[in-house]
């Protein structure tokens, strides 16, 4: 729960996820208690995830460096156990109690990313590994994308996409055909194009920061100096610099936004969300 840290103060950050008119499909995301739409079954998609993993896993060169692996595996596991552990003691549900863990490193230097498909299943590319340097920034890294399952991302995002469409055909025909004769006369997916900068990349960039955030938490409640933060996007600013898209544009928000919320959030999350004790 977010009783010690205001959750306004994270919400104008963020905003304010609203479910609108699909109620019955309301639920929270954990311990931000941002608003969340979720009409796809989540086994649905774990499962769906899990066979996929297996295909990235025969198709993606897998990394021979053990030492690495071993490293990534145990964060992994002092994430899960923490996770585990603090929704026990704060007597909330685990949003975890039906992952099934798995960790991988995938041997591409050109890939500075990382991954979490819904479920718990995380990849590592070797290329991430010059980013991070360290185990505190290779957990920075892992917590964000831990993160991401922990507060069904992929549940909501797969929500609003079929929301979206649905709605968007539902206006269509209410109009008389006027979307579609928009898209006729540009000669181009107008609607979809606005719909995705306007709705989606800016709920994306929304997740995002959810994600910058309880990933920290979950860094620091796992014993992790969560300092090295923003030192991960220092870095990645640096890697990056003269190719980053302008941010309305993007699934994610700007370097600079990034470590600006990261340092407003970082003390705070060190004295609130201290290592939790397995």
């Amino acid at each position: 729960m977010l009783s010690k840290m205001d959750r306004r103060k994270f919400l104008t950050y963020v905003g304010c996820g609203c479910c609108g008119y699909v109620l019955n499909a309301c639920s929270t995301a954990p311990i931000t208690e941002r608003r969340q739409l979720k009409i796809i079954p989540e086994a649905k998609l774990n499962a769906q995830a899990a066979a996929i993993f297996e295909k990235v896993k025969q198709k993606e060169k897998l990394s021979n460096d053990s030492k690495k692996l071993n490293e990534i595996k145990e964060i992994g596991k002092k994430m899960e156990n923490s996770i585990a552990k603090y929704f026990d003691k704060e007597k909330l549900d685990d949003p975890t109690i039906n992952f099934d863990w798995e960790y991988i490193l995938i041997d591409n230097k050109k890939v500075r990313n990382a991954w979490c498909m819904p479920g718990g299943k995380i990849a590592v590319y070797t290329g991430m590994l010059d980013v991070t340097k360290n185990t505190n920034g290779l957990a920075a890294v892992m917590g964000h994308e831990v993160a991401h399952a922990v507060a069904k991302h992929s549940v909501e995002r797969a929500s609003r996409g079929t929301l979206l469409n649905v709605s968007t055909k539902i206006i269509d025909i209410a109009s008389g055909g006027i979307l579609s004769d928009i898209n006729r006369t540009t000669g181009m997916d107008t609607v979809g194009l606005l719909s995705q900068l306007g709705i989606m990349n800016p709920f994306s960039r929304k997740q995002e920061s959810e994600a910058d955030y309880l990933g920290m938490i979950f860094s620091s409640l796992s014993g992790y100096d969560i300092r090295e933060t923003v030192k991960i996007w220092e870095r990645m600013k640096e890697f990056n610099k003269g190719k980053s898209q302008p941010e309305f544009m993007s699934t994610h928000p700007s370097a600079d936004n990034r470590i600006k919320n990261i340092n407003d959030w970082t003390n705070e999350i060190i004295l609130d969300y201290p290592p939790i004790k397995i």
